[in-house]
Formats: structure tokens, C-alpha cells, sequence
């Protein structure tokens, strides 16, 4: 299989090849992993039972999806990544808003499926093989995970759609021999002395409602046009892909997020999460635990780096794909090694979920507002100019940035992160909402409401393109 050469260029009508089956297969595939299972040890974490974990999970994960699924409607029409189309919209230069939003989401993401991933392995050799567990083993399986994933990435999409269509199947299975593996522990009660963490039920509900249900859909925000690029508008209709991605990202995140609340609660893991797992697994479920530990992790943060390396050339064109992927690896794996000697696992997910989907939200919210006016009518050559060092064309707006639809984001993420709450940090506007995180719908409407209001519904005035390079212009 050769290397993919295509960057966020244009993807040619002969090349768009793939179909609303390869998108439920690569949204289910890639999600079932330890990565995305962590997310559902964060309720039980918090402090709630099996009831109240199961309920905030599907809650948030359903609104995540109603929210972020029509996003890949977008690069259906534009055959390039999302970042590169919400040029349209923020300007050939303003999409670098997207490029860095996405690229910080992924990056988190990538570091926290190898962090987990390598945790769960290290684990799992000490039972088999009597594999010390200091801090040279978490190095060494850390490395070798990154290497792997780093093959997967820089391979790109084709290698990417194949892995996951084989993890769709063979997840599945070591998931469901697992639901077996962890019954004879299971209680649907909280773990013990894990009170709630915001004092009361219905706050801490809401809190697991954002941070392990809605923070799923919204990781995709900028990844879903990674993937609907490839598709033809020609062969597959809207319904069709809008719906293969609403199912893939339902099943896809449910699935692993429930076996995740289920073996929490089995294993007595309000601290920590995969020690307890390795430790309460039967000798054996030890092997299939390594399996799925290995290849969902690869499969996951593969198809996270390959987003990286997109959202980095997208910011430097003159870097190759390939390129850009090889740097936002090392600096993933670097945030693993952070995250492992010097986090805890709770805090630092919690955080980072909360502050990414405050600045994410408004931003996702913008280009479907966009996406909604323009009626899914794009000029591809016009948003590429940036990639081709050129300016000019029908999104140049002023000087290549939009700043009314830039200035709306911004407002929007930083209303937004005045309220949210973490561990760490806790905005200012919390005291208007009752101690309520509710930074994603501050967010959302506020960045959206402006948008709608500062802006013309009309076409944008095309500026004659001019061929030479920005640096030399300039």
C-alpha cells in the first residue's frame, strides 16, 4: 500500500472513491479503544452510580452528535479537510482558527490513548511476564505504541480505512469477551467512599454530561471532513453520509464508553483506572486485555496523528504531510511522558476536555451556520489559495482573515471559558449559573448569535487572485 501524498489540497473526483459504509467503518473502528473507554471511568470517577453514569454518557453523546455530524457535510462539498473549508467562512487565513482548535484536539487526544493504552500494557506484561512497572517499561511501551501509531499516520487514510474496518470486528469480540471477563465483579453501585465530586447529584451529572459524553462528538469537530473528503456528492447523497455518520458516531462511542463505566464499577476504580482493570481482569482475559490495549490504541491515535499532520500542513504549507505528521508525533509522545510522571489522570482529563470543548463549540458552531447560508456551495480553488502561497479569490475577505466571523469565535471561547470548571480552573461566570459548568452552550450561542447577526447573508465580493507567492507580495 503506498504512502498517501495528498495534503489538504483538493481531492480529485477520480480519488473519492470511498462510501457511507467506510465511514461508519472508520468512525467504529477507530473509537474502540482504551482511549475512548477511559472516558466512561469519568462518571464512576465523579462520584455516580451506574444509573447516573450511563444516563449523563448517552445524554451528552447524543446532543455531541446532533451538534458536530453535520460538519461532514461540509468537506462532502469542498473535498478538502474541515479546516480548510471553514475558509469560506473565516478566510483563507482565518481557517488557521480551525487548524489550531483541531490540532489541539487531536493532540490531547493522541497523547491520552497512548498514555492509557501504555498504562494498561505495562500492567498487563507485569501479570503475564513479571515485566517491572517503573517508570523505563512505561518508556519503552510509550515509544514502541508512538512508533507504531507514527507508521499508521504517515501510511494516511487507505491504511487508516483498513485498520479500522479489521479493529470494528476484532474490537467488538475482545470487548464483548470481556463483558464476560468483568460480570462476576460488576455492581451497579457508585464505588465507595467517592462522594460526588460538585457536592450534589444533578451538578455532577451535568459535569459527566460535558466532560465524557458531549467531549466524544466534539473531538471530531475538525476530524470529520478528514474522512468525508474522500467520499463522492455524486455517488452518495447527504442523507446518506449525514446518517452513516450519525450511527458510526452513536455506536462508536457508546460502545466503548459503556464498557468502560461497566468495568469501573467492576473493578472499584473510582482513582485510577487502569490499574484496577489489569488488576481485576481474570489471568484469562490477560491476553485478549494486551490485544485490545495494543491494536486500539495504534488504530486510534493513528488516525489522530493522521488529523495532526493534516491541521500542521494546513498551518505550514511547505511542509509535507508526511513531515508535519513525524513532528506533532514527537510532540504527542512528549505529552504522554507529562502526563504520566507529573498528571493525574482525572484532573488532567477533565481539564482538558472542558477548556478544548468551550473553544472547539463556538467555532464548529460558525462553520454550520456558514455550511446553512451558502446552501453547501463552495469554490474549492478559492480555498486553497493560502496552500498555493497565493491570495486573492472569493474568500479573501480582508487580507485573507474574515473579522467579524474570527471575532465571533473568539467572543464565543472566551465567554465560554469564563464558564467552565475544572479541577484546575473555574471561570467567573459560574456564580450566574449556580456552580453549573455550562461553558459549552455559553459558548456555542454567544460565538453563533454574533456571528449571525455581524455578518451579511449575501455572497462575498470575489478579489481578483493573484499568482505569486504571499511572501513575496507582502
Amino acid at each position: 500500500m503506498p504512502i498517501e501524498q495528498r495534503g489538504v489540497d483538493t481531492v480529485p473526483e477520480a480519488e473519492r472513491t470511498s462510501g457511507p459504509r467506510d465511514l461508519f467503518s472508520i468512525l467504529l473502528g477507530s473509537n474502540l479503544c482504551l482511549g475512548v473507554i477511559v472516558f466512561g471511568w469519568l462518571p464512576v470517577s465523579f462520584g455516580l452510580d451506574l444509573w447516573g453514569s450511563v444516563t449523563s454518557v448517552v445524554a451528552g453523546t447524543v446532543v455531541g452528535v446532533a451538534v458536530t455530524a453535520p460538519l461532514a457535510l461540509v468537506s462532502l462539498r469542498t473535498a478538502t479537510n474541515l479546516s480548510t473549508s471553514s475558509g469560506a467562512f473565516f478566510g483563507v487565513r482565518g481557517r488557521l482558527v480551525g487548524s489550531v482548535v483541531g490540532l489541539l484536539l487531536s493532540l490531547g487526544y493522541t497523547a491520552l490513548t497512548l498514555w492509557i493504552g501504555g498504562d494498561v500494557i505495562v500492567g498487563t506484561l507485569a501479570r503475564l511476564t513479571g515485566l517491572p512497572t517503573g517508570g523505563a517499561s512505561h518508556a519503552v511501551v510509550y515509544a514502541l505504541l508512538a512508533a507504531g501509531t507514527v507508521v499508521a499516520a504517515v501510511y494516511g487514510y487507505r491504511l487508516l480505512l483498513a485498520l479500522s474496518k479489521a479493529l470494528a470486528v476484532g474490537m467488538t469480540v475482545l470487548l464483548a469477551l470481556g463483558l464476560v471477563a468483568y460480570a462476576g465483579d460488576f455492581t451497579a453501585a457508585a464505588v465507595p467512599e467517592t462522594p460526588y465530586l460538585l457536592g450534589s447529584f444533578w451538578p455532577t451529572w451535568l459535569l459527566s454530561a460535558v466532560a465524557a459524553g458531549l467531549s466524544g462528538p466534539v473531538a471530531f469537530i475538525t476530524l470529520l471532513g478528514d474522512y468525508t473528503r474522500y467520499v463522492s456528492p455524486e455517488r452518495h447523497g447527504a442523507k446518506k453520509v449525514w446518517r452513516a455518520t450519525c450511527l458510526g458516531l452513536l455506536v462508536g462511542l457508546l460502545i466503548p464508553q459503556l464498557f468502560g463505566t461497566f468495568t469501573a464499577l467492576a473493578s472499584r476504580g473510582a482513582l485510577d483506572y487502569a490499574g484496577p482493570l489489569v488488576a481485576a481482569s481474570p489471568a484469562w482475559y490477560l491476553v485478549p486485555l494486551l490485544l485490545a490495549a495494543t491494536a486500539g490504541s495504534v488504530g486510534n491515535a493513528g488516525l489522530m496523528l493522521y488529523s495532526m499532520g493534516l491541521d500542521l500542513d494546513a498551518i505550514l504549507p511547505r511542509a509535507t504531510r508526511a513531515r508535519a505528521t513525524l513532528v506533532v508525533a514527537a510532540v504527542a509522545t512528549a505529552f504522554v511522558f507529562l502526563g504520566h510522571f507529573a498528571s493525574d489522570a482525572q484532573t488532567a482529563m477533565t481539564s482538558f476536555v472542558l477548556l478544548l470543548t468551550a473553544i472547539g463549540t463556538p467555532w464548529a458552531v460558525i462553520t454550520l451556520i456558514g455550511h446553512a447560508r451558502c446552501g453547501g456551495t463552495y469554490d474549492p480553488e478559492a480555498l486553497q489559495v493560502y496552500n498555493r502561497r497565493s491570495r486573492g479569490g472569493i474568500y479573501w475577505f480582508s487580507a485573507g482573515w474574515h473579522p467579524r466571523a474570527t471575532a465571533s469565535w473568539a467572543i464565543g471561547a472566551a465567554v465560554g471559558l469564563a464558564g467552565v470548571s475544572t479541577p484546575l480552573y473555574e471561570g467567573p461566570l459560574l456564580a450566574l449559573t449556580g456552580g453549573i459548568d455550562c461553558s459549552f452552550m455559553l459558548s456555542g450561542l454567544v460565538g453563533g448569535a454574533l456571528y449571525a447577526v455581524l455578518t451579511p447573508t449575501r455572497a462575498p465580493e470575489t478579489v481578483p487572485a493573484v499568482s505569486e507567492a504571499l511572501a513575496e507580495v507582502e
